[in-house]
């Protein structure tokens, strides 16, 4: 009986140190790793995106790591694409997939593959937009809300994006999404997937990501920005609305100080943290370690897993 070959799946909160575990199991497994974090995709964003740098890669190949211009949009079915055709390649070299990165979505859409909905329409979504703006927050959401509750109810009222994407596919394919959801998909086939979660203390999670964002913040994230305004960048390109890119901008045009700049994207990084919990948590399979991952005991305990498996 053929066995299949294994990928190695390591998800968590941001600041919870998958990068560097990734690291450790991709060297004491012959890996090689795949990025599945949305921002560490665009080329010239380094310091508020957690790019490992090149130096601390231990030579081990990364993939899908400045691959984007800083206005380009890559979707999730664009990238469980790309990513498929990368991890075949990968395995067909002996090797070992490892895919690392806080962009949940992504993951679902390479594991589990996407239903098959109609595409983007970009004039729609820019008057749904424009509602949400001229009638508040959680308009939206209370549109869904009558015509697919079902969806509704797994959605957060504030989570604009996808609620805009949810009201498009039912306005488009004239069907509740919900429904839409039970359709087929096209999963990721031939592999024996193993899911690794980091879930370190909350306490000592929030103050590392409060020491990593002040961190960014003295070591060139706001001249980081200025360098991309100065090239003629637009403010609106994708990039400068994440975690700590998006209060630089504000610190830059004179909405808010350098402090507030700091203090609001430490705030918002944690409520991203607590979310992305959230998310994984619905994940199926997932094997949580309770640390860091630069934690050698952590560490241990994940290559312990993926040695069993191996064997």
């Amino acid at each position: 009986m053929t066995i299949e070959p294994t990928l190695l799946a390591i998800v968590g909160p941001t600041a919870s140190g998958k990068s560097c575990l990734a690291i450790h199991l991709a060297q004491r497994f012959n890996g090689e790793i795949v990025n599945c974090d949305s921002l560490q995709m665009y080329r010239g964003f380094d310091i508020g995106t957690g790019k490992t740098p090149e130096a601390e890669r231990q030579g081990i190949p990364h993939h899908l790591i400045d691959v984007l211009g800083p206005e380009e949009k890559f979707a999730a079915g664009e990238y469980a694409r790309v990513a498929k055709d990368i991890i075949s390649a990968i395995t067909s070299r002996g090797k070992v997939p490892v895919v690392v990165g806080g962009t949940g979505f992504y993951l679902r859409a390479l594991i589990h593959g996407l239903f098959p909905g109609p595409t983007r329409n970009p004039n729609l979504r820019e008057r749904l937009q424009a509602r949400e703006e001229q009638k508040g927050r959680g308009y939206l959401h209370r549109i869904l809300t009558r015509i697919d509750p079902v969806a509704a109810a797994t959605m957060h009222p504030n989570d604009t994006p996808k609620v805009i994407r949810a009201i498009e596919v039912c306005l488009q394919a004239r069907r509740p999404i919900s429904e839409m959801f039970q359709l087929g998909r096209q999963a990721l086939r031939g592999y024996r997937v193993c899911k690794l979660g980091l879930n370190p203390p909350r306490e000592e999670l929030y103050r590392t990501i409060n020491e990593r964002t002040r961190w960014m913040f003295e070591h060139g994230i706001t001249e980081e920005v200025q360098q991309h305004l100065e090239r003629g960048l637009p403010k609106t390109a994708p990039p400068l609305a994440s975690l700590g890119y998006r209060e630089a901008l504000l610190y830059l045009q004179g909405s808010i100080s350098l402090e507030e700049a700091v203090t609001t994207a430490q705030a918002k990084t944690r409520q991203y943290a607590k979310r992305q919990l959230t998310w994984f948590r619905k994940e199926s399979d997932v094997t949580w370690l309770a640390g860091f991952g630069n934690d050698s005991r952590i560490q241990d305990q994940a290559a312990q897993i993926v040695s069993a498996l191996l064997t």
